[in-house]
C-alpha cells in the first residue's frame, strides 16, 4: 500500500490567499539611487517597473499582501498545488536514517517555480497599463514563465537570454518562442550596451548582468512609458511571489505531521530558496521552530560563501539601482556552467541579510558533484532534476550521510526547483567524461 506520506497533495481551494512579505518582520536594507547615493523613491524606479511592482518592492509594512483572484485562477490552471513527495528509493540507495522530501516545482508547464512571480507581475503589468514587457532570462526558465504569463494576459515580451545558454540550451528559445516570446542572444545588437560588449568583445558569452543592462535599457528608452522591465529573481518583491511555495509547504507538512530538521534549496539570485523558506523562518523568528536552512550554490559563483556584502549594482552596465547584498562584483563574469539560472553576481538583499545574521547557512558545491547528485536521483527517484535544483539535491544528500554517519533520524525537506529535460547536453557532456556519474556510498 502506498505509504501516507509518499505524496502529498491538496486542492485548488488551498492555494494562499496572500504572499508573505518577510522584509516586514526584519526590514530591508535600503535601495540606493547611484547618482545621488540616497534611498530611491517610487519615481526613481517608476520607469523601469509597473507601479504596483514598485509599491510592492518598497513595501516593509505589510507583513502579507493579498494575492488577486485573477492570478489565483492562473496558478490553478498552470498546476498549484504543487505535491510535496518523499524519496523513499534515495533514502534506501543511502541507507540514511534520515527522512528526505522534496517539493515539486518541477511539474509546472514551463518546469520550474518561476511561474509564480512571472504570473504575477504579468497581471499587475496588464492591469496597470503596460504593453510591453522587457526581460533577461539565463538558463530560460524565467523567460519561458514570461512568455507564457504574457500571452495568458496579452503582453508582448522581449527576452535577452543569456548567449552561453541561448547556445547551450535551443529548446528553451523554442518554447520561449512557442508562447510568443521574442528572443536575443545577450549581448545584442539591438541595444547600445549589447552594441558596446560586442565592440570589445565579439566572443563573449553575456551574463545575467548583462542582459539585465540591455532589458532595462530598452524599457527606459520607450518615449511612451508602456515599456516596462520585469525581474525574475533578487528582487523583493520576486521573492515575495514565490513564498506561495512555502505556504503551501507548510500545509502539507502539517497534513503528514513533520517538522523539518533541514530546509534546503540552491540559490543563484535567490528567489526559488526565499519562497521555500521565507514562509517557515518567519516560524523559526516567532520561537516556534527550529529548522536548520541551506543555501547551496555554484563553487563556480560562490556569491553567498565567497563574496562581499556591500552595497552594488544589479546589473552589468550600472544602470541599476545598488543594492546592499553578498556579491562578487557587478563585472563578475562566470564559467560557462550549465547551471545557467545560478550564474549571477549577487544576491536578493533580504536573503543576505539573514545569511548575515546566520539566520541561513550556505555551502557550495561544483559541477561535477551537482551531476553526481542530479545523476544519483534520477536513478533513484525516476525524477531527472534542473542543474539548479541538482544543488539543493546535493546539499540534502550530505546531510543524510551526515545523519547516517551519526545515526541521527534526521528530517530533510529541498526544493526540486525544476526538471532538466531541456538539459540533457550538460547531461550527455557530463556521462561522457565521468566515471564515476553517481554518489557513491
Amino acid at each position: 500500500m502506498f505509504p501516507k506520506d509518499g505524496r502529498t497533495t491538496l486542492t485548488v481551494d488551498d492555494i494562499p490567499k496572500k504572499w508573505y512579505n518577510i522584509a516586514a518582520d526584519i526590514g530591508s536594507p535600503e535601495i540606493l539611487n547611484p547618482a545621488t547615493m540616497k534611498p530611491v523613491t517610487a519615481a526613481d524606479l517608476n520607469p523601469v517597473f509597473c507601479k504596483t511592482s514598485v509599491d510592492q518592492e518598497l513595501d516593509t509594512t505589510h507583513r502579507f499582501i493579498d494575492i488577486p483572484e485573477q492570478v489565483r485562477e492562473a496558478y490553478a490552471q498552470f498546476g498549484r498545488v504543487t505535491p510535496l513527495q518523499r524519496a523513499y528509493h534515495l533514502e534506501q540507495y543511502l541507507k540514511t536514517p534520515a527522512k528526505i522530501y522534496f517539493k515539486r516545482e518541477d511539474v509546472s508547464p514551463t518546469g520550474s517555480h518561476k511561474l509564480n512571480s512571472a504570473i504575477a507581475q504579468a497581471y499587475y503589468n496588464k492591469r496597470d497599463g503596460t504593453e510591453h514587457l522587457t526581460t533577461e532570462t539565463g538558463a530560460g526558465q524565467w523567460g519561458s514563465a514570461l512568455s507564457l504569463s504574457c500571452n495568458y494576459f496579452d503582453l508582448d515580451v522581449i527576452i535577452f537570454m543569456v548567449k552561453v545558454s541561448f547556445e547551450q540550451k535551443p529548446f528553451r528559445r523554442s518554447i520561449m518562442e512557442t508562447y510568443g516570446g521574442t528572443v536575443y542572444p545577450s549581448p545584442s545588437t539591438i541595444t547600445e550596451y549589447g552594441k558596446s560588449v560586442l565592440a570589445k568583445d565579439p566572443s563573449y558569452g553575456g551574463t545575467l548582468g548583462t542582459a539585465i543592462t540591455e532589458a532595462v535599457e530598452m524599457a527606459v528608452k520607450d518615449p511612451t512609458g508602456k515599456t516596462k522591465y520585469s525581474l525574475g529573481s533578487v528582487a523583493n518583491h520576486v521573492c515575495m511571489h514565490q513564498t506561495v511555495i512555502g505556504q503551501e509547504l507548510i500545509a502539507q507538512m502539517d497534513e503528514i505531521d513533520i517538522v523539518p530538521d533541514y530546509m534546503v534549496g540552491c540559490i543563484g539570485g535567490g528567489s526559488n530558496f526565499a519562497g521555500f523558506a521565507f514562509p517557515m523562518i518567519e516560524k523559526k523568528l516567532r520561537g516556534t521552530v527550529d529548522t536548520s536552512f541551506l543555501a547551496v550554490e555554484p563553487t563556480e559563483v560562490p556569491s553567498l560563501t565567497k563574496g562581499e556584502y556591500r552595497y552594488d549594482f544589479g546589473d552589468s552596465g550600472c544602470i541599476t539601482p545598488m543594492f546592499k547584498m553578498y556579491t562578487l562584483g557587478h563585472d563578475f563574469t562566470p564559467n560557462a556552467v550549465h547551471a545557467g539560472g545560478l550564474r549571477y553576481h549577487g544576491m536578493n538583499p533580504l536573503v543576505s541579510e539573514l545569511y548575515h545574521n546566520k539566520t541561513i547557512s550556505a555551502v557550495s558545491y561544483n559541477e561535477t558533484q551537482i551531476f553526481q547528485a542530479a545523476v544519483t536521483f534520477a536513478r533513484t527517484e525516476g525524477i531527472i532534476p534542473a542543474p539548479e535544483s541538482s544543488h539543493a539535491i546535493r546539499g540534502a544528500i550530505e546531510l543524510a550521510l551526515d545523519a547516517k554517519k551519526k545515526n541521527e533520524e534526521k528530517t530533510i525537506v529541498f526544493n526540486l526547483s525544476g526538471h532538466g529535460l531541456l538539459d540533457m547536453v550538460g547531461y550527455a557532456n557530463f556521462l561522457k567524461n565521468c566515471d564515476h556519474p553517481v554518489i557513491e556510498v
